[in-house]
């Protein structure tokens, strides 16, 4: 991906016709354009300039250069990024995307994660956004969703291709947020598959709300490098706090 590429993002003349909801007060955006309440943008998560150089959290002490799970676990992808930490403003933000029908907050998302993590992309020289799939069951749940829709609107910006026919989930597993470190893995092994005999990408991007121990990326990253892939990275939305 060329960063050239990666224009940084202006309000669209629709919102200057319908107001749209702000992302993160939820009310009707008060500076028509924009998509979201100027002032509302000072109270954003962003990770900042230091964070972890495997999975993107953000670190405190300027001498770290991985945060504690990092350290501590081998990842089976390479690098990952998010432009916000997972707070309670990011939380009622993604709450209401996912499941109380705010489904236009995932224009305002591919704009951050583009805005704030091109450079690193652009290294990565990706062929594919890969949504992380929800099973069968939730989907037809929950309607949508959020990854798939969110790599979409990746794919519109960035001119990469989402191909959200590639992996599969073909375990019913539980929420992730429920469960402790171990659990976790238990919990994924065996969850995924792909479609297609032989992956036809040698760099994929992964795409997902948020990342916190990296559990769901290694199940995905392990399943696509098996059937041919070879540089697996990933960006979100939001993270986990990296200390």
């Amino acid at each position: 991906m060329n960063r050239k590429r990666i224009i940084k993002w202006r309000p669209d003349a629709a919102g200057l016709f319908y107001p749209r909801r702000c992302p993160v007060c939820q009310e009707a955006v008060e500076d028509r354009g924009e998509r979201v309440c100027l002032i509302c943008r000072t109270r954003l998560p962003y990770t900042g300039a230091h964070f972890c150089h495997k999975c993107g959290k953000p670190l405190v002490l300027e001498e770290e250069e991985y945060c504690r799970d990092c350290l501590g676990r081998k990842h089976r992808f390479e690098k990952g990024r998010a432009p916000f930490v997972y707070d309670s403003v990011m939380q009622r933000s993604i709450a209401a995307y996912k499941y109380g029908g705010r489904r236009e907050y995932a224009a305002f998302y591919a704009e951050e994660i583009l805005n704030r993590c091109a450079k690193d992309m652009a290294g990565w020289r990706a062929q594919a956004f890969v949504p992380i799939p929800l099973h069968p069951s939730r989907r037809r749940k929950r309607g949508f969703n959020q990854a798939e829709l969110l790599a979409k609107e990746l794919s519109g910006r960035s001119g990469i291709p989402a191909d959200a026919g590639l992996l599969m989930r073909v375990k019913k597993t539980r929420a992730q947020k429920e469960l402790n470190d171990q659990e976790r893995l238990t919990n994924l092994k065996d969850a995924f598959s792909v479609r297609k005999r032989k992956v036809p990408y040698q760099n994929i991007i992964l795409v997902d709300d948020i990342y916190t121990t990296g559990s769901t990326m290694d199940a995905a990253a392990k399943v696509l490098k098996e059937n041919g892939a070879k540089n697996i990275y990933f960006v979100c939305i939001c993270v986990g706090n990296g200390n």
